[in-house]
């Protein structure tokens, strides 16, 4: 039997988390933040905004997320950025989890398996987010392939944008909503692993209070909506409860907007980084 590449990912983001703290910070090269910096929009201005994130942030926090969006629109140099975002990021000890939102099917899921989540992809993140608006079942390749090089997904379950409200809260086949039906489906994947599974789900930070269960989910939540989108850290235990100390809050411009000076951007992740410890052990 062949030995695993690396520790499953829910062990390595537990050991993260304790190591750094609970936070994740994303790091999106938005134009309006660029021009917040007296950056252009061109490839070297693109770099020089996502390697002052990495060096201000890798050492410090437990998960970067980079939005593939991007760094896409850059064409083949905003790839060659990312690129290096993920290597150095991974070099100075951060997970990195690659904002990629993919779901398809067959060998076309497959092949987005291979680009983010092979051990020989130049992309090769720890982890990746997935759509399961093609049926859950379609993730297999992804679910499957992480499990086998030691990494994760993060599924869309109840996202923070007031669209995807209709969708997800209607009512599934099995009497939940979808985004229950999502969870549901994650925590059966997760079931009997320690310290969890490597199927993590996204559940917006601005979700009502008890929208969904995630007593069985035995996986990471990833929280998005800090700041910008109206959530505050105090919110937190409102709305996740009892599962508070599998969440992962995330937030991207609240921290990004004190750039460029890594000083500042370091300290602003300090802030809510120590905040979110405080609830969390408080």
């Amino acid at each position: 039997m062949t030995a695993p590449l690396r520790a499953p990912f829910g062990q390595r983001l537990t050991d993260v988390v304790r190591a750094r703290g609970p936070l994740c910070v994303g790091i999106d090269p938005h134009p309006s933040l660029l021009l917040a910096w007296d950056l252009d929009e061109s490839p070297a201005s693109l770099e020089r905004f996502a390697m002052t994130a990495v060096e201000a942030l890798a050492g410090e926090v437990a998960v970067l997320k980079p939005q593939s969006a991007f760094f896409e629109v850059y064409g083949s140099a905003g790839i060659a950025v990312l690129e290096k975002v993920i290597r150095e990021a991974q070099q100075a000890g951060a997970l990195v989890l690659l904002d990629v939102k993919r779901g398809d099917i067959g060998s076309t899921m497959t092949a987005y398996a291979m680009a983010y989540l092979d051990e020989h992809a130049p992309l090769a993140a720890d982890a990746i987010t997935v759509s399961p608006y093609l049926g859950y079942g379609s993730l297999a390749p992804a679910i499957g392939m992480a499990e086998q090089t030691g990494r994760g997904v993060f599924v869309l379950a109840r996202t923070s944008n007031p669209e995807g409200a209709g969708l997800q809260q209607s009512i599934h086949g099995s009497g939940d909503s979808v985004a229950q039906y999502i969870v549901d489906s994650a925590a059966e994947t997760n079931l009997d692993a320690t310290p969890m599974g490597h199927v993590g789900v996204v559940a917006g930070a601005t979700i009502r209070p008890g929208d969904l269960d995630f007593s069985r989910l035995n996986g990471p939540i990833l929280a998005p909506g800090l700041g910008a989108q109206g959530a505050t850290v105090r919110t937190l235990r409102e709305v996740f409860g009892e599962s508070l100390p599998n969440v992962l809050p995330t937030t991207s411009r609240d921290i990004l907007r004190h750039g460029p000076t890594p000083d500042a951007l370091r300290a602003a992740a300090h802030r809510v980084r120590d905040e979110v410890s405080e609830l969390l052990h408080g």
